[in-house]
């Protein structure tokens, strides 16, 4: 992924985007609430995520979130 308006495809590509890119840390209350978030398809964010970026994407990104809530101390 080279071109920084591209939708990551890979989880490494996503923590990217996240960290280098987006400057956020990955931290257990960030990814908490974004599994929150995600997770629940009546959030209007989630559906807002979903309808600019389709509903495939979304499961991968929750599985992104899932895996860096597996990997942190």
């Amino acid at each position: 992924m080279n071109d920084e308006t591209a939708i990551p495809a890979t989880y490494e590509q996503w923590r990217y985007c996240i960290e280098t890119l987006g400057g956020i840390e990955l931290t257990p209350t960030y990814v908490k609430s974004r599994l929150a978030i995600l997770q629940d398809f009546s959030d209007a964010e989630s559906q807002k995520f979903a309808k600019l970026y389709g509903q495939a994407h979304l499961q991968r990104t929750i599985e992104w979130f899932r895996r860096a809530a597996s990997e942190l101390p």
